[in-house]
């Protein structure tokens, strides 16, 4: 009896076992993802997009970072992210366009991506635009986009056009530009950057430097001439101290510069009359004080320069009247006494404003009691340079015509696109 015990036991211990792999069997099946199930999900070593069939290997590496992406965006108010579906990234994701790659001319890859004017949010661009391993631009004006950019964006070989204006982004100027060898075109107006702007962004080789409409405060950096860029905007932020005699370095390359609305104080530098290139030179509405120098007689190609809104006194130059490129000299609210007929012509014509200033037999001038208080206190605001620069013209000779030979000035209004003013515009350029 006890060997058929023992018989009936290893028996019920088999039939139990078989249970008990069968069931663990059809669990296994059950859960299998791999190719050997016979089911079409991709197995966990397939690459990014599983069986998408993509125009080149170098789309396919980029379809991942998309998607994750896709994920972190909080806001989509015009369902932009509803396309970035399936491996057609070239032509059918909005805001991502291919072209070939520099070392490889058959090749197709992600070059550039443009968001202006999207209004997607995302707490955090970092992992996305440092992934595209062939990445040129990255527009993104009109976004909410905020955190930090990242500092492997410097690691991107083509990359050279930065825009982040009119987004979220805060704390201390983006130092990780500062790696981009080959940065162009950077544009971080209308963010709430605050603190200093390292001079080294001065010698860095930029054609366009947008910064303005933050909240940088410090005194502009000595170096600021130095600049390789054509087109330069400080506007609406809290510079202080003078504009740098350093200015004259930029004679040949700077084109449009802004610094109005912030707090600029001293005389300006005669140097301002080197940039023989210049076409706009904005500095109203700071605390700018002191004559007018003559050397802004120099400036045979400028159309637009302001210095309405600040402290500034003593004679119009009538060599700067003379100028013959002047489409408007904005002189108002300032403290000028004499002007010339050369001048005074340009009043009648509407190029020259000289509105509340004190200049007698002008309309709409400040009060005598006013224009007599200011040359009382005017010492309260000292020129840092001696009387003889105020007279100094550093070109050899004016080229333009001098009194009742003047050629037909040209009419009001730029016919080309003035850059740096489109700048103080929130949404694009």
């Amino acid at each position: 009896m006890c060997q058929m015990g023992n018989n009936s036991l290893l028996f019920k211990c088999c039939i139990t076992l078989f249970i008990f792999f069968h069931c663990l069997l059809c669990v296994i099946c059950q859960n299998c993802t791999g190719p050997s199930c016979g089911r079409g999900a991709p197995s966990p070593t397939s690459p990014p997009g599983g069986n998408l069939t993509f125009e080149d290997r170098r789309i396919a590496v980029v379809y991942q970072v998309i998607q994750d992406f896709k994920k972190k965006i909080t806001e989509d108010p015009q369902g932009i992210t509803k396309t970035w579906v399936g491996p057609n990234i070239c032509k059918g994701y909005t805001g991502f366009y291919c072209d070939n790659p520099p070392d490889n001319a058959s090749a197709v890859a992600l070059a550039s991506i443009d968001f202006n004017g999207y209004n997607l949010a995302a707490p955090t661009l970092e992992g996305f635009i440092d992934r595209f391993p062939d990445l040129a631009l990255f527009h993104a004006n009109s976004n909410n986009f905020t955190g930090i950019i990242p500092s492997n964006i410097s690691k991107l070989p083509y990359f050279y056009e930065l825009d982040l204006s009119n987004n979220d982004f805060s704390g201390e100027f983006p130092q990780s530009v500062f790696g981009i060898k080959d940065l162009a075109f950077l544009d971080i107006r209308f963010n709430g950057f605050s603190g200093t702007v390292p001079a080294q962004i001065f010698v860095q080789p930029l054609e366009v430097l947008f910064i303005n409409n933050n909240k940088f405060l410090q005194k502009l950096p000595d170096n600021l001439g130095n600049t390789p860029v054509f087109y330069l905007t400080f506007a609406n932020n809290r510079f202080t101290g003078p504009i740098p005699p350093s200015i004259g370095n930029a004679s040949e390359t700077l084109i449009e510069v802004l610094f109005l609305n912030n707090k600029l104080s001293g005389c300006l530098p005669y140097e301002i009359g080197l940039l023989k290139e210049a076409t706009v030179f904005d500095a109203g509405n700071n605390l700018l004080t002191g004559p007018l120098p003559f050397s802004l007689s120099c400036l045979e190609k400028i159309e637009q320069l302001n210095f309405a809104g600040n402290l500034l006194y003593g004679q119009v130059p009538e060599v700067v009247c003379e100028l013959g490129s002047l489409l408007n000299l904005s002189l108002s609210d300032n403290y000028f006494s004499i002007i010339g007929p050369t001048c005074k012509k340009l009043v009648d014509s509407g190029v020259l404003d000289l509105r509340k200033n004190c200049i007698h037999g002008l309309p709409e001038q400040r009060s005598a009691t006013e224009c007599w208080w200011f040359s009382m206190y005017r010492n309260h605001w000292p020129c840092q340079y001696p009387p003889w620069y105020t007279t100094c013209i550093p070109c050899k000779a004016p080229s333009h015509p001098v009194h009742g030979h003047q050629h037909p000035r040209p009419k009001l209004g730029s016919k080309r696109k003035l850059l740096s003013y489109a700048a103080l515009s929130r949404h694009g350029l």
